[in-house]
């Protein structure tokens, strides 16, 4: 589990910045859809691989979720939170591969009329609506959950967990035009993505007295019978 999110992080954090140097990522999103096909078809090869990049540390938020799960103790929140982990890595997933997958055949059409409306549908829905919307919610959702599952971790991890999912969720008004939605989403996902590598690094710490009374138990039970 350690390897696999401190890995995803890293791998979102290197394609993020890939992104933003070679196709002004997230800004570029503010424009009109011409401008955007145009500017990813400047740089299709790189701008791909990056999407691509950023695709897989996202869905490493499935297996991650899945390993943690089965580290807390159990519960409702631990169980709840392998489904929100999963659930927000599968529609982060769906959301950034119509760049590499869908956008190439538009920025290639004859008509550019209906290929700038294919992609501001696209955009909309699998971006917006599927990738943005519910990944923020979905992430936030994992992260309250796991903070939840965990035998009373340090009161700092707490903190930062749980400020970091709240500017995470903030990015959902960002479409509604609501002031500072995007830095605080933007400022949330830096410390979220330090939680989660201090989720990683100290997994072990975290979840090991929750694992050794569950031995203790199992053995307990076992001598009783």
């Amino acid at each position: 589990m350690r390897w696999t999110l401190a890995a995803g992080v890293l791998a979102a954090n290197v394609a993020f910045v890939g992104l933003g140097l070679t196709f002004g990522y997230p800004d570029v999103l503010s424009r009109p859809p011409a401008e955007i096909l145009a500017a990813f078809a400047a740089h299709q090869p790189a701008i791909s691989a990056w999407f691509v990049l950023l695709a897989l540390g996202a869905g490493t938020l499935v297996p991650a979720a899945v390993l943690l799960g089965r580290r807390l103790p159990d519960g409702p929140a631990a169980a709840l939170s392998v489904h929100a982990g999963v659930l927000a890595g599968v529609v982060q997933v769906l959301g950034l591969l119509r760049w590499p997958f869908a956008v190439p055949s538009l920025t290639r059409a004859a008509d550019p009329r209906a290929a700038e409306t294919v992609f501001a549908a696209l955009h909309a829905y699998l971006g917006t609506g599927v990738g943005e919307t519910l990944g923020y919610l979905l992430t936030a959702a994992w992260t309250v959950l796991v903070l939840a599952a965990l035998p009373r971790p340090p009161r700092w991890f707490a903190a930062l967990g749980g400020a970091s999912a709240l500017a995470v969720a903030a990015g959902v008004l960002a479409p509604l035009g609501v002031p500072g939605a995007d830095l605080a989403n933007f400022a949330g996902y830096v410390a979220w993505s330090v939680w989660a590598l201090c989720l990683a690094v100290l997994a072990d710490r975290l979840t090991g007295p929750a694992r050794a009374l569950r031995r203790d138990t199992g053995a307990v039970a076992a001598d009783a019978g």
